[in-house]
């Protein structure tokens, strides 16, 4: 048997984990075997390279680390955590549902390149690598919790506010933006699904939007 691995994208203050939750307890409630899981794994040993990248210590700019040794710290990472929480209950067919994947990695590395034909050859070198060289499954169901930019801009200035810690990519807010544009680009090139957050303006109801998370979900059960 093998399970479904969803993931949930989205800006930093899209609801993740929140949609995540409401998630995993709908189909908990259906009599589903669930189990939630997060990238980066920052409490596994498994995330310290990531965490140096974040801080800055391999330099203060997102740019001073190439997408190709940037993606290798995630993967790892994301390697550990398959192969030692939910490798074997995702093959005996439980449901995994994963906020961020390897998924975000194609969108925050991919922003470093302007030019087309090295997104299309990072992107290429990024499944390679991750689905078949380390063997991780590929997702059945992508879903883009699709947030205004200006309500992550927001977050990210009420931490500064705040005296809040923020990593190297929270720190520039046009790196941001860049990776607002690609989660779009990327939902039309490999057809990810998309759940808009706000109407009018406005930001929807959280039940409303897990109910539209679910409506996708149930699909591919």
């Amino acid at each position: 048997m093998q399970g479904k691995l969803i993931v949930l994208e989205g800006i930093d203050g899209s609801g993740k984990a929140t949609q995540s939750e409401f998630l995993e307890k709908k189909l908990m409630q259906e009599g589903k075997d669930v189990m939630h899981i997060s990238f980066p794994d920052y409490e596994s040993p498994s995330s310290s390279l990531v965490k140096m990248y974040l801080n800055g210590e391999f330099g203060k700019e997102p740019q001073d680390v190439n997408p190709y040794a940037a993606s290798l710290f995630y993967a790892v990472d994301r390697f550990a955590s398959y192969r030692v929480k939910w490798k074997s209950f995702y093959e005996k067919g439980g449901i995994v549902i994963a906020d961020r994947y390897t998924t975000s990695n194609m969108v925050h590395q991919m922003t470093k390149y302007e030019n087309h034909e090295e997104r299309l050859k990072f992107l290429t070198w990024l499944e390679e690598t991750e689905y078949h060289k380390l063997e991780l499954p590929r997702p059945d169901e992508v879903i883009l919790l699709d947030m205004p930019l200006s309500v992550s801009e927001a977050l990210v200035k009420e931490r500064a506010a705040a005296g809040g810690s923020m990593d190297i990519h929270e720190q520039h807010i046009d790196y941001l933006r860049s990776c607002y544009a690609a989660y779009h680009l990327l939902c039309e090139y490999y057809g990810w699904k998309r759940v808009t957050c706000t109407i009018e303006n406005k930001l929807r109801n959280a039940e409303d939007i897990a109910c539209d998370v679910f409506h996708i979900v149930k699909h591919i059960l």
